[in-house]
């Protein structure tokens, strides 16, 4: 069995809507309550408060503010739980100190077991049935439907939605995604979003730029938003309401740009599958890609291909590529980047020259094969999968099925600086020397 989510979009009535509202104030109360017990208790009496202890003070609790026996109790042990994970991801380096969260930053709850609420529905459209709530319509379909395991209750920019845990049969999960079992080669870039190749065909799938096309909308907007009071928290000056307004539309905006990369993405991703089981592709670290240039190096550059490439969502494809092979049993390769440099290398015949980003076509100097830059790329990934690629005798013996940089060999000893100037004090020794003896023979 595998787990699997499907969200709707929720339609509450207004008083439920007012319920559902002030079961988030609860939560969002109950949370900084939490966070302020393990401050104090650390800085007062130096002891650490665990989940544990704090789950078991949830009985007397309730009877104090006894509004919180409208809430379900297993809802309430998972709030606290954020709060623990909060505090462990903090002492491993993971994240930074817990904050007390306002109700703006604080987007719903969880229910982390089948239990105080039922979802009626198959997987196409239905309604919920939340405990001390009530109903509440739901739209939306699954691609699978199974059993309901957990259910998560979000406000997003005002609209609520349900995210529902399902637990799917491995079966059911294979079959949908029919898939013809071959082998493609793909180049993410920024001019053309894929470039694939499968060693018959080869096509373009060019970028969508949907953040580039809402640009003047968005400029515009940042341009009223900046004429409006904003909000001032630490002068304690609230905002208007225009600029309330205008916050609004901008959210709205970048809301929509986001759907559309992930249907992009999604169909793509898709389309990808449904004819291959195997897919290769070069090494990226988006991360890394995406750091800023350094003083006086063109930092204007730099930051429109940054642009550029989150626009195309390079680590969304790679992600949602994987999670759609592992339904289908299928492999994901990685081809180590720094070693085989696909952009630099001939498909033809090896030989290796850098180019340009400007230059978008592959012409090669030592055999006169031609061809677009992005699809001879994925074309050496796909020989180098293979292990027919010309020149350089790759062989995936050497190297993992998912890793692009891991390396077997044993790293050549460059030795220290002390050493480095003694070896070219003996070469400019004997060069010396080879004057001189020349000098005397002569």
């Amino acid at each position: 069995m595998a787990l699997r989510r499907a969200t709707f979009r929720l339609y509450p009535w207004k008083q439920v809507n007012e319920k559902l509202c002030y079961h988030r104030k609860l939560h969002k109360d109950l949370y900084n309550a939490a966070v302020s017990n393990r401050i104090t208790a650390y800085k007062k009496f130096g002891q650490s408060v665990s989940y544990f202890e704090q789950q078991n003070c949830l009985p007397d609790f309730k009877e104090v503010w006894t509004e919180y026996k409208l809430v379900n109790s297993q809802a309430l042990q998972a709030t606290l739980k954020r709060v623990d994970v909060a505090f462990s991801r903090f002492f491993k380096g993971l994240g930074g100190y817990p904050k007390f969260k306002s109700i703006r930053h604080y987007s719903g709850w969880t229910y982390p077991s089948f239990t105080g609420w039922k979802v009626h529905s198959t997987g196409d459209n239905g309604y919920l049935e939340l405990a001390k709530i009530g109903q509440i319509q739901m739209r939306g379909k699954a691609r699978l439907w199974g059993h309901p395991k957990a259910l998560d209750i979000v406000n997003r920019n005002g609209k609520w939605y349900a995210s529902i845990v399902l637990e799917v049969d491995n079966t059911l999960l294979k079959n949908s995604r029919p898939s013809e079992g071959g082998t493609i080669a793909i180049d993410l870039g920024c001019n053309d979003a894929i470039a694939w190749t499968n060693g018959e065909d080869n096509g373009l799938v060019e970028a969508p730029r949907f953040f580039r096309k809402a640009e003047k909308r968005n400029k515009q907007l940042g341009k009223a938003k900046r004429r409006k009071r904003s909000p001032n928290f630490k002068k304690k000056i609230k905002a208007s309401r225009r600029w309330k307004k205008i916050q609004k539309l901008v959210s709205k905006l970048y809301r929509k740009i986001a759907n559309q990369r992930q249907n992009f993405v999604h169909q793509e991703t898709t389309r990808i599958i449904s004819g291959n089981s195997t897919v290769v592709t070069e090494k990226l670290e988006v991360k890394n890609i995406l750091a800023k240039a350094k003083k006086g190096k063109r930092k204007k550059q730099k930051a429109g291909l940054n642009k550029s490439i989150l626009d195309v969502g390079m680590g969304m494809i790679k992600q949602s590529l994987k999670a759609k092979l592992a339904d289908i049993d299928g492999l994901f390769v990685e081809v180590p980047t720094r070693i085989v440099k696909p952009s630099q290398t001939c498909p033809k015949c090896g030989y290796q020259e850098k180019k340009e980003l400007s230059q978008r076509t592959h012409i090669c100097n030592n055999c006169g094969y031609t061809q677009q830059r992005d699809i001879a790329s994925a074309e050496v990934m796909l020989l180098w999968h293979s292990n027919n690629l010309q020149g350089l005798g790759t062989s995936l013996l050497g190297v993992d099925d998912c890793s692009s940089t891991s390396n077997t060999g044993k790293r050549k000893q460059a030795g220290t600086m002390k050493q480095l100037s003694q070896k070219k004090r003996q070469k400019s020794a004997l060069t010396e020397l080879d004057v001189e003896t020349s000098s005397s023979t002569k």
